[in-house]
């Protein structure tokens, strides 16, 4: 895999451009930053300006502190228990949403002799998608740890749209209305917060960063957004998708990243050697592709073991010498077989894209996603960490 840094670089400042005035921007880089490399893309975009990074877990926040020493890293999938002195120690904030989780960061803060309201906290609301974050009946009880004697220092609110993609915009409407009155009860409570996070790619795409910041700014908050998918150049699908009877209608937001951002990785195997197959030959595990006619079939040094997922056999292309060459048979773990009949001097050692771009022809993580029924996320994290990544 190729990873092209300075596309990474330029897709964030886009976005932070698109978001400014409005709000400020944390970066996604969680799950290996979407199977990209951590190791590569958290420095790029702290390059390009990110001052906050996303990750899943504290492991994957440690990893990203030894890469990035002065960024404020978010662990968005919370703390498990024993992880509180690590988290602390590392400098890392968490997102807490259980009674425990601020239970266990408070007595570790103690422990560490930290100062009275100075561990930032996260604290995430569920405003409907019964995934992860505090509900209303919980919100009290979790104040309650936010006193003036404790280490706890609430420092954001955040949910998350899960829907934003939905281009009649009902549920994500419904949500920032629960949000709204959360908030309030936040305040009335006597608590606040310097930072609101709402919104990952679709919503800043969708034109969204306006109406976050006037929420925020309704309870003396500065506006957060996250985006991911967008910052590895992949503009996320819409449902049903933004094509209004006039162009002009659709979001100027939505039609500029369209132009702007740039997809980050490329995916790269070899053929391994060419054969001739007649009439009848049977192609792969349990004969599923059976040969009409003489063939010349590529042996690619690409399976399912690398990520390549099993169902594209005898439904996907891959591309050689800028054409497209069918995948025939059931993919191996290790292998897949292209038909290159009709693509002249195929050789061992040619270059065979499975996703990016070759001459004039691109394979797209949603051609992918398309053809497998699922969605550029799963594409990207499945790839297996034996495919080499390289900063390019």
């Amino acid at each position: 895999m190729e990873i092209r840094t300075r596309a990474l670089e330029d897709n964030f400042r886009f976005l932070a451009g698109l978001a400014a005035p409005y709000a400020d921007l944390l970066a996604i880089v969680k799950a290996d930053a979407y199977g990209h490399s951590l190791a590569i893309c958290a420095p790029a975009a702290a390059r390009a300006g990110a001052q906050w990074l996303g990750v899943t877990s504290v492991e994957e926040g440690a990893s990203a502190r030894d890469l990035c020493p002065g960024a404020r890293i978010l662990v968005i999938g919370g703390v498990f228990p024993g992880q509180a002195a690590t988290l602390i120690h590392r400098r890392l904030t968490a997102v807490a949403w259980e009674p425990w989780q601020l239970g266990e960061l408070e007595a570790a803060g103690r422990a560490a002799g930290l100062a009275p309201e100075s561990l930032p906290i996260h604290l995430e609301l569920d405003t409907g998608m019964s995934r992860q974050g505090v509900g209303p009946d919980g919100v009290d009880a979790v104040l309650a740890h936010f006193t003036p004697a404790s280490p706890l220092k609430l420092e954001a609110v955040m949910t998350h749209l899960f829907a934003a993609d939905e281009a009649d915009g009902r549920i994500t409407a419904e949500q920032l209305t629960r949000l709204d009155a959360a908030l309030g009860r936040i305040s009335a409570a006597g608590h606040f917060a310097e930072w609101l996070h709402v919104g990952a790619s679709a919503a800043l795409l969708a034109g969204q960063a306006p109406e976050i910041a006037d929420l925020a700014a309704r309870h003396g908050m500065k506006a957060l957004l996250r985006p991911g998918l967008a910052l590895y150049g992949i503009v996320p699908a819409f449902d049903p998708e933004f094509v209004p009877p006039i162009a002009d209608e659709a979001p100027s937001t939505l039609a500029a990243a369209r132009a702007a951002l740039q997809p980050v990785l490329s995916w790269k195997a070899q053929v391994v050697g060419v054969r001739a197959v007649p009439a009848g030959a049977v192609v792969g595990y349990n004969g599923s592709f059976v040969a009409t006619e003489p063939m010349r079939l590529a042996l690619a040094a690409a399976g399912y073991g690398d990520g390549l997922d099993r169902r594209l056999g005898n439904r996907f292309s891959l591309l050689v010498r800028g054409q497209r060459a069918p995948l025939v048979g059931r993919i191996s773990m290790d292998q897949s077989i292209l038909d290159v009949t009709e693509i002249p001097g195929v050789e061992a050692g040619d270059e065979v894209l499975i996703l990016g771009a070759q001459g004039a022809e691109t394979i797209s993580a949603f051609d992918h996603a398309r053809a497998c029924e699922t969605i550029p996320w799963e594409v990207f994290t499945r790839i297996n960490a034996r495919v080499r990544r390289f900063a390019v």
